[in-house]
C-alpha cells in the first residue's frame, strides 16, 4: 500500500466567486486525490470548481525583505485619501453648503420605511 500524501483543496461556490481553501484530503496519488476532493467538497453541488494541489508543491514566501515593499505605496489603498476635507475645501471655494440629509421617511434605497408589500 502506497503512502498517503496531503492535498489541499480550494473550491469555488459559484461562477465569479473567488477560490477559497476548503480543506485537505489524504490520497496515495493525484488521481485519487481528485476523486476524494470531488466526493468530499462537491457531491452535493456546493462547488462549481475545485483546485486540488499537492501540499508539497505549494511554495511558501515568508521572507520579510521580499514581502515588505521598498517604496511607500499607501496612496494605492482606498484609505489613502480623505475626501471629506477636500470636499469641504471645494465647497468653501464655491460658496455652497453641504447638501441636507435625505428625508427621514425614506431609507437609503429610496423606499418608504414601514411599508409592507
Amino acid at each position: 500500500m502506497a503512502d498517503l500524501e496531503a492535498y489541499e483543496v480550494f473550491q469555488q461556490a459559484k461562477d465569479g466567486d473567488p477560490m477559497r481553501h476548503g480543506g485537505n484530503v489524504l490520497a496515495p496519488d493525484p488521481e485519487l486525490a481528485l476523486h476524494y476532493a470531488r466526493e468530499m467538497y462537491s457531491r452535493r453541488n456546493e462547488s462549481t470548481r475545485l483546485w486540488v494541489v499537492r501540499r508539497a508543491d505549494i511554495q511558501v514566501l515568508e521572507d520579510p525583505d521580499l514581502l515588505d515593499p521598498p517604496l511607500d505605496r499607501s496612496f494605492k489603498k482606498p484609505g489613502g485619501y480623505v475626501m471629506r476635507d477636500k470636499l469641504a475645501a471645494a465647497r468653501a471655494r464655491a460658496g455652497t453648503e453641504k447638501p441636507a440629509a435625505r428625508a427621514t421617511g425614506h431609507d437609503r434605497t429610496g423606499g418608504r420605511r414601514g411599508e409592507r408589500p
